[in-house]
């Protein structure tokens, strides 16, 4: 019986001032390669469904050409309304700047990511794709993440981009908040960890890394 994943990838294009975000190209692209190469499943949903915006900034080094697959996949996607957790073995959360504006304290995401706690499957996630555990709880009304260790995208390395006051939180702090036992490496450099059935990564540099770990779980 093959496995399968569930990609869950943000709506949101615009940061509050109006400047263009949206998925980190590669934390999606790269994984998505590494999976279904080892003959993996994937699944690809959005927040509210649609076309998935691409963080422009994601793009600069000729990214589309090199996943035109995955962008072509994403130009309309179904939205997590129709997601059934039973049918997958693990969930993905990839990144970009958008998903700290609908992943974070989103209810419907919040409710999918406790069934894959309840049922024990692996829930991954890199870089700003983890602001989804913020606000999350499982199925007792605890802190999803609570006592989890795992990694995000730095406080440092947001601050590092320029990008500190552009967001409505830090990952980091926030992910602390909801009492995660975070690990950080240095800025901009591959770093993943893995507790159970959490395995995250910290930024674009980790997105082969946690595509290969998750793929290596499943086999």
């Amino acid at each position: 019986m093959s496995k399968k994943v569930l990609f869950v990838l943000t709506s949101a294009s615009q940061y509050s001032d109006g400047t263009e975000t949206g998925l980190w190209l590669e934390e999606a692209s790269e994984p998505y390669q590494i999976l279904t190469q080892s003959d993996i499943k994937v699944d690809v949903v959005s927040v509210k469904g649609g076309e998935v915006p691409i963080d422009p900034n994601s793009t600069q080094n000729g990214e589309l050409e090199k996943y035109n697959d995955f962008v072509d996949l994403i130009k309309d996607v179904p939205s997590i309304d129709l997601v059934k957790v039973n049918e997958y073995d693990a969930i993905y959360l990839p990144g970009g700047h958008g998903t700290v504006f609908d992943f974070a304290n989103n209810e419907q995401l919040s409710e999918l990511l406790a069934q894959f706690k309840e049922q024990g499957k692996y829930i991954t996630s890199v870089c700003h794709g983890p602001s989804a555990f913020v606000g999350a709880k499982d199925k007792n009304g605890k802190s999803l993440i609570e006592g989890v260790t795992l990694t995000a995208f730095t406080d440092s390395e947001e601050k590092a981009m320029g990008l500190d006051e552009k967001v409505p939180f830090l990952t980091q702090t926030q992910l602390e908040n909801q009492g995660a036992d975070f690990k950080p490496a240095d800025n901009f450099t591959s770093h993943i960890e893995q507790d159970g059935q959490f395995i995250t990564g910290q930024n674009p540099q980790s997105s082969a890394a946690i595509g290969e770990a998750l793929r290596d779980q499943l086999r």
